[in-house]
């Protein structure tokens, strides 16, 4: 059985920077797929947000957070987090991130919805992921303390005497395997794999949410989920992204008959923040207009060079970016919910800490600022790794576990019907009876996956249901999550929101009794 003193769950930005900045501490760095694949960090083509040209400051950037953020943001967090992001550009830069550069070779930022100055730390236009990727998988394969292990998904966690002790992972082969330590940190990403369009990896399955609430731990902001406006609408799953920074740029949504819809809706048009971009787009393509970005006159023949990765994949589709409007939709993009965690990162289960889109700090609010996703990830990772080390000589030494989970295979047809239900009712848009729907539906796909003791459909269940569940809960609009039902947003209601896997169970099983109940009338 593997011991580690750390163990660090997910190969993504949050765990290989965590990985990094706890050396020469030795860390066992677990990751589901190849580092570099099944990581949403890769995907990414903003950049980092940071305040580094002398006209921002990080007052300014905390306060767009605050205002992107929907009225719940940890104000105090914010302006932390802003403080701190020029030296985790620095920690970046050092491990051989290519940010772009000036001719007098100063960082050279762009502009993003919601930012009041061009704080866009990126790389290439629109390849900001994958290059900061690569250059920290490099120096991770180049770290003796640091022992990478692949191929294994973590879909349970290990809890000795009240605290976490490690996490059952799954090989290949459907076997589980028990990888134990005294500090265990999930950074395993967010949630996409539990709708049906999302622009996440298969691997974003909420895993961290279900194995950390099913131990007990509070979860928080579930509800908020955000839905990325432009995803690029050509078929594929996951949906590429035609990123933010092209309406930085001067790309405008128009719909089918070229009329743009953004201004009507809001002052900033375009570079509104992303929730009210995403439901003006929902609403063409509901309608049959269709919506579609149109960069022909913003960026036109320098598409191709600007934008290299969104160019590509509408060249694969057949879509001349430089000459033709980009088919969008809204996909889900990110969750501002996660394990509730301190500002050292820490979750309410002693032994475990959380870094990355597996956490939620109150950075974000009910809806996150462009670019703030990356800076979170570093921060976090950063901070949870000085926690770590702070706390190792205090934490004891786990025990061999006794038993293992029964191997049992993936549910393919559950997972499916996951998708469609996130998609349908907790979406873009959302009410009373489609969540109810989903929450009663969820519970009984739960209970299928308990019953047959199937960890992974059991995890996508509960995750989904936590969503759900703090959907249904809220009854307001906020941010990324718009009830149709309650379209205002209630001063009463300006808060976090916190619950429990119990909490979200007790709920469910509720509604099923008032289901239950009205059916009896009925007859």
């Amino acid at each position: 059985m593997p011991r580690s003193d750390i163990l660090i769950v997910g190969g993504g930005l949050a765990g290989l920077f965590c990985a990094l900045k706890l050396a020469p501490e030795p860390v066992t760095l677990l990751v589901a797929a190849p580092l570099g694949e099944g990581s949403s960090s890769a995907w990414a083509q903003g950049g980092v947000a940071a305040a580094v040209l002398p006209s921002d400051s990080p007052e300014m950037h905390a306060k767009d957070t605050e205002v992107a953020g929907a009225g719940i943001v940890d104000a105090d967090l914010a302006l932390s987090v802003a403080r701190e992001a020029r030296a985790r550009v620095n920690d970046l830069l050092a491990f051989g991130a290519p940010f772009d550069r000036d001719a007098s070779g100063a960082l050279l930022p762009s502009q993003e919805a919601a930012h009041s100055a061009r704080r866009i730390v990126r790389v290439k236009g629109d390849g900001a992921g994958a290059a900061i990727m690569a250059a920290l998988i490099a120096k991770v394969r180049a770290t003796p303390s640091i022992n990478v292990v692949e191929g294994f998904v973590a879909e349970d966690l290990i809890v000795q005497d009240g605290r976490v002790a490690g996490v059952f992972a799954r090989d290949a082969q459907g076997a589980y395997k028990a990888f134990t330590a005294r500090a265990t940190i999930l950074a395993t990403g967010g949630i996409g794999a539990l709708y049906a369009l999302t622009t996440n990896p298969p691997q974003a399955t909420g895993a961290a949410l279900a194995m950390g609430a099913r131990a007990g731990a509070r979860i928080a902001d579930a509800e908020f989920v955000q839905f990325h406006p432009t995803a690029i609408d050509i078929g594929r799953d996951p949906a590429p992204l035609a990123t933010e920074a092209l309406r930085g740029e001067g790309a405008i949504l128009v719909n089918r008959a070229g009329k743009r819809f953004m201004p009507a809706l809001h002052k900033d048009a375009e570079l509104a923040p992303r929730d009210v971009v995403a439901r003006g787009v929902f609403a063409e393509v509901a309608s049959g207009r269709g919506a579609f970005l149109d960069a022909t006159k913003a960026v036109g023949a320098a598409f191709v060079e600007k934008f290299p990765n969104v160019a590509s994949a509408c060249l694969e589709a057949g879509i001349d970016p430089a000459t033709q409007p980009i088919p969008v939709a809204p996909a889900e993009h990110y969750h501002m919910g996660g394990l509730w965690t301190d500002a050292r990162g820490r979750t309410t289960l002693p032994g475990l800490w959380a870094a990355g889109e597996s956490g939620s700090t109150g950075l974000h609010g009910g809806n996150r600022l462009a670019s703030n996703s990356l800076l979170e990830a570093v921060v976090f990772a950063a901070r949870a790794a000085e926690d770590v080390k702070t706390a190792l000589a205090e934490l004891p030494a786990p025990k061999t576990p006794t038993h293992a989970p029964r191997a049992v295979a993936p549910d393919a047809a559950g997972a499916r019907e996951i998708r469609e239900i996130m998609q349908r009712h907790v979406g873009v848009l959302r009410d009373e009876k489609g969540l109810r729907n989903a929450v009663v539906r969820l519970l009984r796909l739960r209970e299928k996956a308990v019953a047959c003791e199937n960890l992974d459909l059991r995890n996508r269940a509960e995750a989904a249901l936590l969503i759900a569940a703090a959907a249904y809960d809220r009854r307001e609009s906020r941010g990324g999550h718009f009830r149709t039902d309650y379209p205002q947003a209630d001063p009463k209601q300006a808060h976090r929101s916190s619950l429990t896997l119990d909490e979200a169970l007790a709920l469910a099983k509720t509604l099923v009794r008032e289901e239950k109940s009205h059916v009896l009338a009925r007859a």
